[in-house]
Protein backbone atom coordinates (compact mmCIF):
# COMPACT_ATOMS: atom_id res chain seq x y z
CA UNK A 1 0.00 0.00 0.00
CA UNK A 2 0.77 3.20 -0.47
CA UNK A 3 1.42 6.04 1.94
CA UNK A 4 0.77 9.87 0.96
CA UNK A 5 1.36 12.46 2.84
CA UNK A 6 0.18 16.21 2.41
CA UNK A 7 2.12 18.71 4.38
CA UNK A 8 0.10 22.08 5.02
CA UNK A 9 1.05 24.91 6.71
CA UNK A 10 -1.73 23.85 9.35
CA UNK A 11 -2.10 20.10 9.51
CA UNK A 12 -0.58 17.18 8.25
CA UNK A 13 -2.76 14.60 6.01
CA UNK A 14 -1.51 11.07 5.96
CA UNK A 15 -3.61 8.70 3.60
CA UNK A 16 -3.28 4.78 3.10
CA UNK A 17 -3.91 3.81 -0.46
CA UNK A 18 -4.87 0.24 -1.48
CA UNK A 19 -4.51 0.98 -5.21
CA UNK A 20 -6.69 4.14 -5.79
CA UNK A 21 -8.89 3.43 -3.03
CA UNK A 22 -8.45 5.66 0.13
CA UNK A 23 -7.94 2.85 3.08
CA UNK A 24 -7.36 5.11 6.17
CA UNK A 25 -6.90 8.78 6.32
CA UNK A 26 -5.40 10.55 9.65
CA UNK A 27 -4.63 14.49 10.36
CA UNK A 28 -1.88 15.82 12.80
CA UNK A 29 -1.34 19.42 13.45
CA UNK A 30 1.86 21.12 12.03
CA UNK A 31 4.71 21.17 13.47
CA UNK A 32 7.83 21.42 12.26
CA UNK A 33 9.60 20.49 14.99
CA UNK A 34 7.83 17.04 15.56
CA UNK A 35 10.73 14.38 14.76
CA UNK A 36 10.30 11.37 12.86
CA UNK A 37 10.49 9.56 16.88
CA UNK A 38 7.04 11.46 17.22
CA UNK A 39 6.06 10.69 13.77
CA UNK A 40 6.50 6.90 14.24
CA UNK A 41 4.81 6.97 17.78
CA UNK A 42 1.77 8.62 16.75
CA UNK A 43 1.43 7.09 13.08
CA UNK A 44 2.04 3.07 13.89
CA UNK A 45 -0.55 3.01 16.70
CA UNK A 46 -2.82 4.34 13.99
CA UNK A 47 -1.83 1.38 11.72
CA UNK A 48 -2.32 -0.75 15.02
CA UNK A 49 -5.92 0.43 15.44
CA UNK A 50 -6.71 -0.25 11.74
CA UNK A 51 -5.26 -3.77 11.81
CA UNK A 52 -2.79 -2.63 9.94
CA UNK A 53 1.00 -4.20 9.65
CA UNK A 54 3.74 -1.91 9.05
CA UNK A 55 5.35 -4.24 6.36
CA UNK A 56 1.84 -3.76 4.24
CA UNK A 57 3.50 -0.30 3.51
CA UNK A 58 5.62 -0.48 0.52
CA UNK A 59 5.92 2.71 -0.81
CA UNK A 60 6.00 6.25 0.79
CA UNK A 61 5.54 9.63 -0.68
CA UNK A 62 5.29 13.15 0.64
CA UNK A 63 4.49 16.81 -1.06
CA UNK A 64 5.50 19.74 1.72
CA UNK A 65 5.27 23.38 1.74
CA UNK A 66 6.73 23.15 5.47
CA UNK A 67 10.82 22.78 4.61
CA UNK A 68 11.36 21.78 7.83
CA UNK A 69 9.43 18.85 8.12
CA UNK A 70 10.94 17.34 4.98
CA UNK A 71 14.08 15.66 7.06
CA UNK A 72 11.47 14.11 10.09
CA UNK A 73 9.12 13.19 7.29
CA UNK A 74 12.22 10.89 5.80
CA UNK A 75 13.26 9.57 8.97
CA UNK A 76 10.07 8.47 9.30
CA UNK A 77 10.10 6.75 6.22
CA UNK A 78 13.47 5.14 6.26
CA UNK A 79 13.85 4.15 10.11
CA UNK A 80 10.74 2.72 10.31
CA UNK A 81 9.49 1.80 7.16
CA UNK A 82 12.72 0.76 5.58
CA UNK A 83 11.38 2.98 2.78
CA UNK A 84 13.11 5.79 0.47
CA UNK A 85 10.71 8.63 0.19
CA UNK A 86 9.71 10.00 -3.23
CA UNK A 87 9.18 13.63 -2.73
CA UNK A 88 6.60 15.30 -4.91
CA UNK A 89 8.58 17.65 -7.24
CA UNK A 90 11.67 15.89 -7.19
CA UNK A 91 13.74 12.91 -8.73
CA UNK A 92 10.95 9.94 -9.79
CA UNK A 93 8.37 12.50 -8.76
CA UNK A 94 9.61 15.31 -10.62
CA UNK A 95 6.78 17.28 -11.79
CA UNK A 96 5.37 15.93 -15.60
CA UNK A 97 3.36 19.21 -16.82
CA UNK A 98 4.14 22.47 -17.45
CA UNK A 99 4.53 25.14 -15.28
CA UNK A 100 4.07 28.04 -17.64
CA UNK A 101 4.92 31.33 -15.29
CA UNK A 102 7.78 33.51 -14.35
CA UNK A 103 8.90 31.76 -11.52
CA UNK A 104 7.69 27.68 -11.95
CA UNK A 105 9.94 27.00 -8.74
CA UNK A 106 8.25 28.98 -6.37
CA UNK A 107 4.70 27.11 -7.24
CA UNK A 108 3.88 25.11 -3.63
CA UNK A 109 3.47 21.41 -3.99
CA UNK A 110 -0.15 21.51 -2.74
CA UNK A 111 -0.71 23.84 -5.46
CA UNK A 112 1.03 21.64 -8.57
CA UNK A 113 -0.90 18.15 -6.49
CA UNK A 114 -3.97 19.98 -7.00
CA UNK A 115 -3.22 20.98 -10.65
CA UNK A 116 -2.24 16.98 -11.02
CA UNK A 117 -5.70 15.68 -9.82
CA UNK A 118 -7.58 17.86 -11.51
CA UNK A 119 -6.58 17.52 -14.73
CA UNK A 120 -6.55 13.95 -14.76
CA UNK A 121 -9.92 13.78 -12.80
CA UNK A 122 -11.87 16.46 -14.45
CA UNK A 123 -9.84 17.76 -17.64
CA UNK A 124 -9.90 20.92 -20.30
CA UNK A 125 -9.66 24.31 -18.98
CA UNK A 126 -9.60 24.42 -15.33
CA UNK A 127 -9.89 27.00 -12.26
CA UNK A 128 -8.68 25.04 -9.65
CA UNK A 129 -9.91 26.68 -5.58
CA UNK A 130 -8.29 25.05 -2.94
CA UNK A 131 -9.38 26.43 0.69
CA UNK A 132 -6.87 26.43 2.94
CA UNK A 133 -4.73 28.56 5.26
CA UNK A 134 -4.65 30.76 2.43
CA UNK A 135 -6.99 30.33 -0.38
CA UNK A 136 -5.48 29.54 -4.17
CA UNK A 137 -7.04 29.82 -7.36
CA UNK A 138 -5.42 27.98 -10.25
CA UNK A 139 -5.50 28.62 -13.89
CA UNK A 140 -4.96 25.07 -15.53
CA UNK A 141 -5.48 24.67 -19.90
CA UNK A 142 -6.84 21.97 -21.35
CA UNK A 143 -3.31 20.01 -21.63
CA UNK A 144 -2.67 20.17 -18.14
CA UNK A 145 -0.68 23.06 -17.71
CA UNK A 146 -0.45 25.83 -15.37
CA UNK A 147 -0.64 29.08 -16.24
CA UNK A 148 -0.77 31.63 -12.99
CA UNK A 149 -3.31 32.00 -10.29
CA UNK A 150 -4.05 34.13 -7.56
CA UNK A 151 -3.35 34.14 -3.72
CA UNK A 152 -5.86 34.70 -0.85
CA UNK A 153 -5.87 34.84 2.57
CA UNK A 154 -7.85 31.82 4.03
CA UNK A 155 -11.27 32.87 5.52
CA UNK A 156 -9.93 32.07 9.30
CA UNK A 157 -6.98 33.82 8.77
CA UNK A 158 -9.36 36.63 7.86
CA UNK A 159 -11.25 36.09 11.13
CA UNK A 160 -8.12 36.30 12.70
CA UNK A 161 -7.25 39.73 11.64
CA UNK A 162 -10.49 40.82 12.63
CA UNK A 163 -10.77 39.56 15.56
CA UNK A 164 -7.10 40.05 16.66
CA UNK A 165 -7.06 43.57 15.97
CA UNK A 166 -10.12 44.48 17.62
CA UNK A 167 -10.54 44.81 21.52
CA UNK A 168 -14.37 44.23 21.37
CA UNK A 169 -15.03 41.62 18.52
CA UNK A 170 -15.96 38.36 19.71
CA UNK A 171 -14.31 35.23 18.52
CA UNK A 172 -16.98 33.17 16.13
CA UNK A 173 -17.43 29.85 14.38
CA UNK A 174 -17.76 29.89 10.37
CA UNK A 175 -20.65 28.98 9.63
CA UNK A 176 -22.67 29.54 6.41
CA UNK A 177 -25.57 31.77 7.58
CA UNK A 178 -28.66 30.43 8.60
CA UNK A 179 -30.74 33.35 6.58
CA UNK A 180 -30.42 34.99 3.07
CA UNK A 181 -29.75 38.23 4.88
CA UNK A 182 -26.99 40.17 4.73
CA UNK A 183 -28.32 43.45 7.62
CA UNK A 184 -27.58 41.33 10.64
CA UNK A 185 -28.90 42.38 13.33
CA UNK A 186 -26.10 41.91 16.31
CA UNK A 187 -22.31 41.86 16.48
CA UNK A 188 -22.12 37.72 15.83
CA UNK A 189 -24.42 38.16 12.93
CA UNK A 190 -22.84 41.27 11.33
CA UNK A 191 -19.35 39.41 11.89
CA UNK A 192 -20.98 36.07 10.04
CA UNK A 193 -22.28 38.08 7.25
CA UNK A 194 -19.29 39.67 6.51
CA UNK A 195 -16.80 37.48 6.82
CA UNK A 196 -18.79 34.30 4.98
CA UNK A 197 -21.15 36.29 1.98
CA UNK A 198 -17.42 38.51 1.86
CA UNK A 199 -15.78 35.79 1.30
CA UNK A 200 -18.18 34.35 -0.97
CA UNK A 201 -18.35 38.01 -2.84
CA UNK A 202 -14.68 37.89 -2.95
CA UNK A 203 -14.44 34.19 -5.02
CA UNK A 204 -17.06 34.87 -7.36
CA UNK A 205 -16.37 38.48 -8.21
CA UNK A 206 -12.32 36.77 -8.81
CA UNK A 207 -13.71 33.55 -10.91
CA UNK A 208 -15.69 35.51 -13.02
CA UNK A 209 -12.45 37.53 -13.57
CA UNK A 210 -10.35 34.71 -14.39
CA UNK A 211 -12.86 33.35 -16.84
CA UNK A 212 -13.34 36.22 -18.40
CA UNK A 213 -9.24 36.45 -18.67
CA UNK A 214 -9.08 32.83 -19.98
CA UNK A 215 -11.44 33.53 -22.50
CA UNK A 216 -12.92 29.43 -23.06
CA UNK A 217 -15.65 27.79 -21.47
CA UNK A 218 -14.30 26.40 -17.83
CA UNK A 219 -14.84 24.27 -15.30
CA UNK A 220 -14.27 25.33 -11.53
CA UNK A 221 -12.81 22.59 -8.96
CA UNK A 222 -13.01 23.05 -5.48
CA UNK A 223 -10.95 20.98 -2.59
CA UNK A 224 -10.59 21.89 1.16
CA UNK A 225 -12.45 21.63 4.03
CA UNK A 226 -14.60 24.29 3.52
CA UNK A 227 -15.76 24.00 -0.04
CA UNK A 228 -18.52 21.81 1.29
CA UNK A 229 -19.71 24.87 3.20
CA UNK A 230 -19.69 27.26 0.64
CA UNK A 231 -20.81 24.97 -2.05
CA UNK A 232 -24.70 25.01 -0.77
CA UNK A 233 -24.73 28.68 -0.64
CA UNK A 234 -22.62 29.57 -4.20
CA UNK A 235 -23.46 28.01 -8.31
CA UNK A 236 -19.55 28.52 -8.88
CA UNK A 237 -18.31 25.05 -8.31
CA UNK A 238 -18.67 22.38 -11.32
CA UNK A 239 -16.65 20.04 -8.85
CA UNK A 240 -16.16 19.42 -5.07
CA UNK A 241 -13.64 16.82 -4.47
CA UNK A 242 -12.37 16.89 -0.89
CA UNK A 243 -9.15 14.70 -1.50
CA UNK A 244 -7.60 16.65 -4.32
CA UNK A 245 -4.13 17.20 -3.38
CA UNK A 246 -4.42 13.39 -1.58
CA UNK A 247 -4.95 12.27 -5.07
CA UNK A 248 -1.74 14.49 -6.63
CA UNK A 249 -0.07 12.34 -4.61
CA UNK A 250 -1.41 9.02 -5.30
CA UNK A 251 -1.31 9.71 -8.95
CA UNK A 252 2.24 11.29 -8.99
CA UNK A 253 3.92 8.30 -7.11
CA UNK A 254 1.50 5.99 -9.63
CA UNK A 255 3.64 7.38 -12.50
CA UNK A 256 6.70 7.05 -10.73
CA UNK A 257 6.44 3.66 -10.66
CA UNK A 258 5.38 2.96 -6.50
CA UNK A 259 3.61 0.06 -5.32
Amino acid sequence: MLLAVDVGNTNVVFALFDGRDVRARWRIATDGRRTGDEYATWLLQLLAIEGIERSEVTSIIFGSVVPRADHNLTVLATKYFGIEPLVAGHGKAAWDFEIDVEQPHTLGADRALNCIAAHELVGGDMIVVDFGTATKFEAVDYNGAYKGGIIAPGINLSLDALVGKTAKLPRIAIAAPETANVIGRNTEDQMLIGVFWGYVAMMEGLIERMKAQIGRPVKVVATGGLAVLFNDKTHIFDVVEADLTIRGLQILAERAGAK
